[in-house]
């Protein structure tokens, strides 16, 4: 029940370890790669334990007529399926993927830009960074967070790009970086572009939404890979029709809906278009709300989750949908 991707075949043409746990995987459409701007994202389907899969993934760099595409995978220990997927990919490899899509389009109408990735949220940013920085008429700054050096691709490219206009925070030596500073490094004209994992996130959008800035100005993307628990199995309750599942630790609770035949509105599946959402009844344990959709407040009532992609720790849940039928 959302919108349908054409789907065109791909070949992988290298493959390339660029930092610890994260590869860079070059892909050639059969009909050629299609012009794209920077932000944009490909979907790739693929099968997982026969079940059909679609994965999101941001393209890096710029657009070159005479390049593959290039996307950028950490290999997550809490994964669906989908990393260690890609990560088998080997030159040669055929998989399908989706044309070019950006809901992450950069703003050229600006003169102020911060930008902030965490980890592998580098990906989209990358190319953004490229296209701002010879510009001579903006002020651009990036701040890049993660782990340790080792673990963050492009950071050498990045230093001799941006030279002192790029802050490079490692957590293992400096400890998690302090999101208060934003207000006193952005200002009423700052275009901010986000991309990074949920707590980053939702950090970075309470600040922003607390300050005297202009909330507009805030602008992000998400693929819904991560939550403040580790993925485990919870029960889910539908007193309507009667039902009781249990969501596996790589399962959705929208997939097992589905897989049971109770139809449920999606689009995204990334947490951020809100229309999978489902009514909370009762619940026991922590909700994980995993969504950008829901505000701050909202998810402290846990009234309603995202069932694309929030989930329950040590518990369970009981839900109503908006589907009416009578199975």
């Amino acid at each position: 029940m959302r919108y349908r991707n054409t789907w065109v075949n791909a070949t992988i043409t290298n493959t390339e370890l660029i930092a610890k746990n994260v590869v860079k995987i070059q892909l050639t459409p059969e009909n050629g790669a299609k012009k794209f701007t920077v932000g944009s994202h490909i979907d790739v389907s693929f099968l997982i334990n026969g079940v059909t899969e679609i994965r999101s993934y941001s393209l890096v760099g710029q657009y070159n007529p005479k390049e593959p595409y290039s996307i950028a995978i950490k290999r997550l220990p809490s994964s669906r399926g989908g990393s260690n997927y890609m990560w088998s990919l080997k030159k040669g490899s055929q998989i399908k993927i989706s044309q070019p899509t950006n809901h992450f389009e950069l703003k050229h109408n600006a003169s102020d830009y911060l930008l902030i990735a965490g980890g592998i949220g580098i990906t989209p940013l990358l190319g953004m960074a490229e296209q701002l920085h010879s510009k001579k008429d903006i002020n651009l700054r990036m701040l890049y967070l993660g782990r340790n050096e080792e673990e963050m691709p492009f950071a050498e490219h990045l230093k001799t790009l941006l030279g002192d206009r790029l802050e490079l925070h490692y957590s293992d030596e400096s400890g998690y970086y302090d999101i208060g500073k934003l207000n006193s490094i952005a200002n009423n004209q700052t275009q901010i572009y986000l991309c990074g994992p949920l707590l980053l996130m939702n950090s970075v959008r309470k600040i922003w939404e607390a300050s005297p800035f202009e909330n507009a100005h805030l602008h992000f993307e998400t693929f819904g890979t991560t939550g403040l628990f580790s993925p485990q199995n919870f029960t889910v309750k539908i007193p309507r029709f009667n039902k009781e599942f249990v969501v596996g630790e790589n399962q959705t609770l929208l997939q097992v809906l589905e897989e049971n035949n109770l139809e449920i509105m999606y689009d995204c599946k990334k947490g951020e278009c809100g229309l999978c959402q489902v009514d909370i009844l009762e619940y026991k344990g922590d909700i994980d709300h995993r969504d950008l959709f829901f505000s701050e407040e909202e998810k402290s009532k846990n009234l309603k989750m995202c069932a694309c992609v929030s989930r329950v720790a040590n518990g369970h849940v009981v839900i109503d949908t908006a589907y009416r039928s009578n199975i």
